[in-house]
């Protein structure tokens, strides 16, 4: 099972301060016993140009760290490394003080629940580094980067369900699935994606709804992986109602990603193979997601695109020619019984009975299994 919890978010160190490359210039002067008017003499730099990199006013760049190298003996990238960690730090340190000003933009993001998985560490006290961190946790740049790579994506869902979904519980979601990919993707030899090859994996993966899931998830993830799929299970983000989404991250890579909401078996397999459906069917450029207890996937085109992912995950599990003997079904041993013919988990046949006759109560408390699988 895919655990990604004890591999935290990565932070740079940042000190508090940084002394400019000029302070330890001066220091290896004086060490050397060497005025700054016999530097720039040694290095063809006027005297103001190196009083100007004492100073700070002035950048060290790589043709003056070569001129000190050979006048001080000291190597240049020491010089080089000086002057890009300064730059660096000074950059940053502008920039907390500017997205400080924009902590209202943090109201919007599920930072409790990054911040419980380990992806952020700073607190609203210190807005600017905490915003920061949630962008380096989407992997973009600014805000403005964002928007367009995570927000304008996301809002396209809110229409899909009956009741408010949050676009930016819903971006979180799918990148935490990013991240939860690059973790497998370390551990999983992949082949690339091939629909022939995911096909006719289908019938091996239906079979697995017999076995627990300790026995079933990796070759699980193993089998995907021979398809060029990444399978993962993300908790889901308050807000989102996830049950799950499938997507191509690369050309030759697709990832299938569950948040195994309610925890039972029938609704795992079922979500599993729904999403495998749009990969099988649908194209690569789409987002595809599916949520809790929503109509599927909102109205028109998108509507008829899970209307078929949907069909096709319930004739996988459950074929046309056995639909008889479900409707026939009167006591939980008949659903075990059909479920045995058809090599299925029995709650797989329970859960689609009480769909079909709205029959909640049927099979409950002895055909449906818990499943106990989280990232």
């Amino acid at each position: 099972m895919n655990d990604n919890t004890s591999d935290l978010a990565w932070h740079p160190y940042e000190p508090d301060e940084l002394h400019a490359p000029g302070d330890s210039l001066l220091e290896t002067l004086e060490a050397l016993e060497m005025s700054q008017s016999k530097l720039a003499a040694r290095t063809g730099l006027t005297l103001k140009h190196i009083n100007q990199i004492v100073k700070g006013n002035a950048a060290i760049t790589p043709a003056t760290a070569i001129a000190f190298e050979r006048a001080t003996g000291m190597p240049s990238a020491f010089w080089n490394t000086l002057e890009a960690d300064y730059q660096d730090h000074k950059v940053r340190t502008e920039e907390l003080a500017a997205l400080s000003d924009q902590a209202g933009w943090l109201d919007r993001m599920p930072v409790k629940a990054l911040r419980t998985r380990g992806h952020v560490t700073a607190t609203k006290s210190d807005p600017g580094r905490l915003l920061q961190e949630v962008l380096a946790f989407f992997g973009v740049g600014s805000l403005e980067a964002w928007e367009s790579a995570w927000d304008q994506p996301a809002a396209a869902f809110l229409q899909s369900g009956a009741y408010s979904i949050d676009a930016a519980a819903v971006a979180a979601w799918l990148r935490l699935g990013e991240l939860a990919a690059e973790d497998v993707a370390k551990e999983v030899a992949f082949e690339p994606f091939d629909r022939a090859v995911l096909r006719a994996a289908l019938p091996k993966l239906r079979a697995m709804s017999l076995k627990s899931p300790d026995e079933f998830f990796p070759e699980l993830v193993a089998t995907c992986a021979s398809a060029g799929v990444c399978f993962v299970v993300v908790r889901d983000i308050e807000g989102t109602r996830a049950s799950g989404a499938s997507r191509f991250i690369s050309p030759t890579r697709a990832v299938v990603q569950l948040s195994n909401r309610g925890k039972r078996n029938d609704k795992f397999w079922f979500a599993l193979f729904h999403e495998l459906g749009h990969l099988l069917l649908h194209g690569k450029k789409e987002t595809f997601m599916q949520f809790e207890n929503t109509k599927a996937g909102g109205t028109g085109a998108q509507a008829q695109i899970e209307q078929e992912a949907n069909d096709f995950a319930g004739r996988l599990l459950i074929p046309a020619e056995a639909e008889h003997d479900l409707m026939a079904i009167q006591t939980p041993a008949d659903a075990v019984a059909l479920a045995k013919r058809l090599g299925i988990a029995p709650a797989i046949v329970a859960g689609r009975y009480q769909r079909e006759t709205n029959n909640w109560r049927f099979g409950q408390g002895q055909l449906f299994e818990t499943y106990e699988i989280s990232d």
